[in-house]
């Protein structure tokens, strides 16, 4: 818990300096200003989480985090529990979404077990084994886990985000992998921001009717159940979360202590983020939400932490594909900063103040 706290004290605050800068050189590029809209403005805020004016994205990663759930057998999924384990497998070969997106954009993968119910065998520098157990236990009949496993779910994802800084690291993308994940997603997220259990649960992987029906009460039961206590974060992810909701918090506490902006994801990460967000409030400067996804809880989740997305492409996935579609943008965002000429620069003529 100590490390936690000393990151948190560690988040300080943007680079005003850097992100005055940044919008001097804005107002001077060859357009008129605020035309390039939400691009502008993403670039000026990575100006003031790296402390660079002119900031270059040229080290991309993509963190995506797998862990099993005991609710998972209780009829929330449209898919067996075993196919964490297989697309864990699927994402080392390079077959999944993600892996597809990140070639697109460059950025590498690494694909972290935080509590995938079986062992993976892999022997490849893209795979992190920070297994805390083999799947939470279900939260529909108590906590998930342990009080000192959440903190060490969120101590390894900062050991994740720490060990790729090492190796170069400009911007991070946050995704999850876990079948039954959207059930502790709902639960986190209706018990933080307030809202009721049928407004934050969606259909997940294809529920049909019955099946979101089954879900919704379980996500209530969870909340008589567990009770968790509303002024700690740790303890909300202890009986409510997932082993990769917690890791996916620590990546975000530690990034923003190094001063690396976070794209996060979709549902998933954001419950991820809500649990950090709640940590530490000044977490939110750091953020930058990729899309909405088409969960129902994803805009109660960027409503309460203050986010706006990106894009909105109906996606539901998960993985990190979202967050790579998003690196990709706010890649575009610096690169127009710094790349594109000034009316100076270019010998073009100034609109007259009128």
């Amino acid at each position: 818990m100590d490390r936690i706290r000393e990151l948190i004290e560690r988040t300080g605050i943007l680079d005003n300096a850097a992100m005055d800068a940044a919008k001097v050189r804005q107002d001077r590029l060859t357009k008129p200003p605020g035309s390039l809209g939400i691009l502008e403005s993403l670039s000026v805020k990575v100006a003031g989480i790296t402390g660079n004016p002119l900031p270059e994205l040229k080290h991309r990663v993509i963190i995506t985090m797998a862990g099993d759930h005991g609710v998972a057998t209780e009829g929330v999924s449209a898919y067996p529990r075993e196919v964490t384990a297989q697309m864990v497998y699927n994402f080392l070969n390079g077959g999944a979404a993600i892996n597809v997106l990140a070639r697109h954009i460059g950025a590498r993968v690494v694909v972290v077990d935080m509590g995938v119910a079986a062992d993976i065998d892999a022997n490849t520098g893209s795979f992190v084994n920070k297994k805390v157990d083999y799947g939470t236990a279900s939260i529909s009949k108590g906590s998930a886990m342990s009080y000192e496993a959440a903190i060490r779910a969120i101590e390894a994802g900062i050991d994740v985000l720490e060990n790729e800084l090492t190796k170069g690291l400009d911007i991070v993308g946050v995704g999850d992998m876990g079948i039954g994940n959207t059930t502790p997603s709902s639960a986190i997220t209706a018990f933080i921001t307030g809202k009721p259990a049928a407004e934050v649960t969606g259909r997940g992987t294809g529920l049909d009717d019955t099946g979101l029906k089954r879900k919704i009460e379980l996500v209530k039961r969870a909340l008589e159940v567990n009770k968790p206590d509303r002024n700690d974060a740790i303890d909300i992810l202890a009986k409510l979360g997932g082993f990769e909701i917690g890791g996916m918090a620590g990546v975000m506490l530690a990034a923003a202590a190094h001063h690396v902006p976070v794209v996060i994801d979709g549902f998933i990460s954001g419950a991820a983020a809500l649990i950090a967000y709640e940590l530490n409030h000044r977490l939110k400067d750091y953020l930058i939400a990729s899309h909405m996804s088409v969960e129902s809880g994803h805009r109660a989740i960027l409503d309460y932490i203050g986010l706006k997305p990106i894009i909105d492409l109906e996606m539901r996935l998960g993985e990190g594909t979202g967050a790579a579609l998003g690196i990709n943008i706010v890649d575009a965002a610096c690169k127009i900063l710094c790349e594109m000429a000034t009316f100076e620069e270019a010998g073009v003529s100034d609109r007259e103040e009128r």
